[in-house]
């Protein structure tokens, strides 16, 4: 049967959930990280004072705030607090640097940015050019030279007074700008409602069953929307408890989740392929995981894969912009599947001329809420995005699904062009960018190869300028200071042109089609790419 995970809210805000839950249930434990243990009545009074402590700086209704650190409890105190406020949270992937990074936090028009100590030298490269960043508060970091920005530091906020009453926040307020990947352009980023958080929750929460008596073991990034919509949300909504990992391991997964009793985890990318690789084990079967959910898996793992590890897999699909429109259930799955539309959305699947395509006939997938806030409300300062994005009022995800008799849909192929790559989005149009920086570079293009991982590996394909010559290792080596590592290619390959239409685009589904060939460089097969990954960890 059925649960309405969302009846009882009297707020359907991220911080009235917590506020409730705090009020009903005051001593219980919610979060538990490395050594530290959160009752949801800590979490709630500890995300009140700093609320209170970036009131005190001028933060408020709309104002955008980044924030850039890895898993642990203040990240999360940040977002319960600028919910409270009616600001808006804007997480950073902690790999970004450089271009990418100074166009996230200028794009966003973000004012503060709270930081991690470990990421400050980030900053200080491209602060001098970022006019609408006046404040930055470090956690755990030193104090830091070529940042003109007001500085403090976060330990204060911790200490502040706690806000007193908090602004009238609704459903319909943004809460969040989650970035996307670009395709033919820069990232999007999409400007999420508080309403979209909650609702995305419920739906996770129904399709996993949770309770009260569940532990979500969360090893995702909080900076990626799974971690914080599809994991801290639903463990919060059902009730249940949360145990926050400093970052995924294939190594200690299976520990972790037997040492804290965990029943459920969100995975994402090629997480399962990972844990399958891992040398098999007599007690595989022996955890306390009743459940996985995520994206598709490969469908020769699935089977086995649940039967290893005695544990049931939940697929769906999603993505930022629109939530997880459709999905499968515990009691109805079908391997390898997206799921059947959820009653929350419309769903169509139509042609190159936007006309609907018969089952078992690949189609675009378009979406369309039923319910207000549901989705996101814009593309932040990109209107002739957004309009693109929504035409003829469907919101058009660039994926090509198929459906069969029964009503499940299965993902075909990514009509637009993004990479993914180990659970990230990947813009070709960044990486491209990039590698175009290189001085011996005259153009690329970058497009997706199959992963033995099952997801997508980054190739670039490239043509040099006139005279010149490049090793690939240089330009891996240029590659790692332009860009985040995980959007670092690992195939190139060196034309003398781009295969082209008669419009001077490049026929990207020709190089896709040609694939690894024997002349690509790999940079997994050369000892110099390890010995320069190497030397950087150092």
């Amino acid at each position: 049967m059925a649960v309405d995970y969302l009846a009882d809210l009297t707020e359907r805000t991220v911080h009235g959930l917590l506020k409730q839950r705090a009020a009903e249930r005051p001593d219980d434990l919610f979060l538990h990280f490395e050594a530290q243990d959160f009752t949801f009545g800590a979490l709630q009074e500890a995300a009140t004072r700093i609320a209170g402590g970036l009131a005190a700086l001028g933060v408020g209704r709309g104002d955008k705030v980044a924030i850039m650190m890895g898993n642990r409890p203040e990240f999360l105190l940040c977002w319960f607090a600028l919910s409270q406020l009616g600001a808006i949270e804007v997480p950073i992937n902690t790999a970004h640097r450089g271009t990418l990074l100074h166009y996230m936090l200028d794009q966003a028009e973000c004012s503060l940015l709270i930081l991690e100590g470990a990421f400050q030298d980030r900053l200080a490269d491209i602060a001098a050019d970022l006019p609408k960043l006046r404040t930055v508060a470090l956690l755990d970091g030193t104090e830091p030279g070529g940042i003109p920005q007001q500085l403090l530091d976060f330990r204060t906020l911790e200490s502040a007074a706690p806000l007193g009453d908090a602004l009238a926040i609704g459903p319909a307020d943004p809460v969040a700008v989650m970035f996307t990947s670009g395709t033919t352009g820069p990232s999007k980023g999409a400007v999420l409602p508080q309403n979209y958080v909650l609702m995305q929750a419920a739906i996770i929460a129904e399709a996993c069953r949770y309770t009260p008596d569940d532990c979500l073991y969360n090893a995702l990034p909080l900076f990626h929307g799974n971690a914080q919509f599809l994991s801290t949300i639903p463990a919060l909504l059902s009730g249940a408890r949360m145990v926050l990992a400093r970052r995924f391991s294939a190594s200690a997964f299976w520990d972790e989740v037997r040492a804290h009793g965990c029943t459920a985890f969100n995975y994402i990318g090629g997480i399962l392929p990972i844990l399958w690789k891992a040398p098999p084990s007599p007690d595989d079967a022996n955890n306390s995981l009743r459940l996985m959910m995520g994206a598709g898996a490969p469908k020769d793992l699935f089977e086995a894969f649940e039967q290893r590890f005695g544990v049931r897999l939940v697929e769906g699909y999603g993505m930022s912009e629109i939530g997880i429109p459709l999905n499968n259930s515990i009691e109805h799955r079908r391997p390898g599947c997206c799921g059947q539309p959820l009653p929350q959305y419309e769903v169509r699947l139509v042609d190159d001329d936007g006309a609907d395509v018969p089952d078992d006939t690949p189609g675009e997938l378009l979406i369309r809420p039923k319910t207000m806030n549901s989705m996101m409300l814009e593309y932040y300062r990109m209107p002739e995005k957004t309009v693109e994005a929504w035409r003829d009022l469907w919101f058009h995800t660039g994926d090509y699904l198929k459906r069969d008799a029964d009503g499940y849909y299965y993902f075909v192929d990514r009509k637009k062009d993004a990479l993914r790559r180990r659970g990230e989005n990947i813009s070709s149009y960044e990486v491209e960018r990039g590698v175009n920086a290189h001085p011996a570079v005259l153009e690329s293009a970058a497009v997706a190869v199959a992963s033995e991982l099952g997801e997508d590996e980054v190739m670039i394909c490239l043509t040099l300028r006139p005279g010149e010559t490049l090793e690939p290792i240089a330009l891996m080596r240029h590659c790692l200071r332009q860009m985040a590592r995980f959007m670092v290619p690992r195939y190139v390959r060196i034309l003398a042109s781009l295969p082209k239409t008669p419009t001077e685009r490049v026929q990207k589904y020709a190089l896709r089609a040609e694939g690894v060939t024997a002349d690509t460089y790999d940079r997994e097969a050369d000892p110099a790419w390890h010995a320069l990954l190497k030397d950087a960890a150092a």
